[in-house]
């Protein structure tokens, strides 16, 4: 079944169901949390068939908008708190907590941080690394390492930091614990390294397969990838992180001056 819209244009009925649900997600008449209607409801009410609803449901999840739970039903994805990472989030004035950036923000929202090692290893930068540090790409010229950054029971950001070799040889962070009270950055302060400035590449996108399955990402959910890169008081890159965050748990504030 199809309908036309105000310029004549032909709307399959799927798509009208969509944007209906849409509206009601979005004037909160459906809340979030709340359970939509089964599939033989919605095609009794609005007299289509079955794979039509089920196609218009597709349509939201894709959108970001609802979850489908097996066994249980369709729900409206519901609110989440943001792990929000500030443009401060690396001010020395939060050293004597001995946390991280991520999980200095999970402490404040009472969630659980830690994380997980992928990898550690010497290896080769990708070209846009290699640019960025200084680096010849065809030598084995960093350190990466890998990590996914859990909030309570949510994976929220995959990270992949890579280091001169030279900064990271002989050093703690070829171990999977640092051990440094003022982690990694404690660790380049030592080598000679103080942060002085950043530059955060901020880009928005859909997740690889790979970065799908890490992060736990429901259908229809982007990514954030922030490419940040610490700049010491020589006005010298000396380390460079991508950070791949869920769009639904994360977010970045920044309050600058204008230069």
């Amino acid at each position: 079944m199809v309908s036309t819209d105000g310029d004549g244009a032909r709307v399959p009925a799927s798509e009208r169901l969509a944007a209906e649900l849409r509206s009601a997600i979005e004037s909160g008449a459906l809340a979030p949390g709340a359970k939509l209607p089964s599939e033989r409801e919605l095609a009794e009410q609005h007299r289509i068939a079955r794979n039509t609803v089920r196609q218009a449901i597709r349509l939201l999840a894709e959108s970001g908008l609802v979850v489908a739970e097996h066994g249980r039903g369709v729900f409206v994805r519901p609110a989440t708190a943001v792990i929000r990472l500030g443009n401060d989030r690396y001010s020395p004035r939060y050293r004597s907590t001995g946390l991280s950036p991520f999980l200095l923000e999970c402490a404040k929202q009472g969630k659980a941080g830690r994380f997980e090692v992928l990898l550690i290893e010497r290896t080769k930068p990708p070209p846009d690394v290699a640019r960025r540090l200084k680096l010849p790409p065809d030598d084995e010229s960093v350190l990466r390492r890998e990590n996914v950054f859990w909030a309570d029971n949510d994976p929220v950001q995959r990270v992949t930091t890579w280091i001169p070799w030279p900064i990271a040889e002989g050093t703690p962070l070829l171990s999977d614990d640092v051990g440094h009270p003022f982690g990694i950055h404690g660790i380049f302060e030592e080598r000679g390294h103080t942060m002085a400035r950043i530059l955060d590449e901020i880009g928005a996108r859909m997740p690889t397969p790979d970065e799908r399955q890490n992060l736990r990402l429901p259908a229809g959910v982007p990514v954030l990838d922030v490419l940040h890169t610490s700049i010491d008081t020589e006005g010298e890159p000396y380390e460079l992180t991508r950070f791949v965050m869920r769009a639904d748990l994360s977010g970045l504030r920044y309050d600058a001056p204008v230069e």
